[in-house]
């Protein structure tokens, strides 16, 4: 295919149309964040219900912590999205750092339960 037969859309130097998946995807990562309140909140409700202990309290003190790791990661990412077209990549680094939390988070949360 040469130069002349490619439409505007395949030009090299056309930009690239992000329609609507920045405003999706900043939507996605504030439903996660409500949803990752949610069961923080509940999980610390459901641990404090026999009465706070050391062990409790520290695991809970972590849940906190990576809630607000995870928390951090998310808005920046949000901040991204409401910026710039077409927004900046999101790297790996700080992908790794929102999954490490959510797993995490989980894992205390499971403790927490049980």
């Amino acid at each position: 295919m040469t130069t002349q037969d490619r439409g505007p859309e395949d030009s090299d130097h056309s930009p690239r149309d992000p329609g609507l998946q920045p405003e999706r995807t900043r939507l996605a990562w504030r439903r996660t964040t409500l949803a990752a309140t949610v069961v923080a909140v509940l999980a610390g409700k459901s641990a404090l219900r026999g009465g706070p202990g050391v062990t409790t309290f520290v695991v809970c003190a972590l849940c906190c912590g990576l809630w607000l790791g995870f928390l951090g990661v998310a808005h920046r990412r949000i901040r991204t999205l409401s910026g710039a077209v077409p927004p900046a990549v999101f790297t790996p680094r700080h992908a790794s750092a929102a999954a490490l939390c959510t797993i995490a988070l989980a894992v205390c949360a499971t403790a927490l339960v049980l």
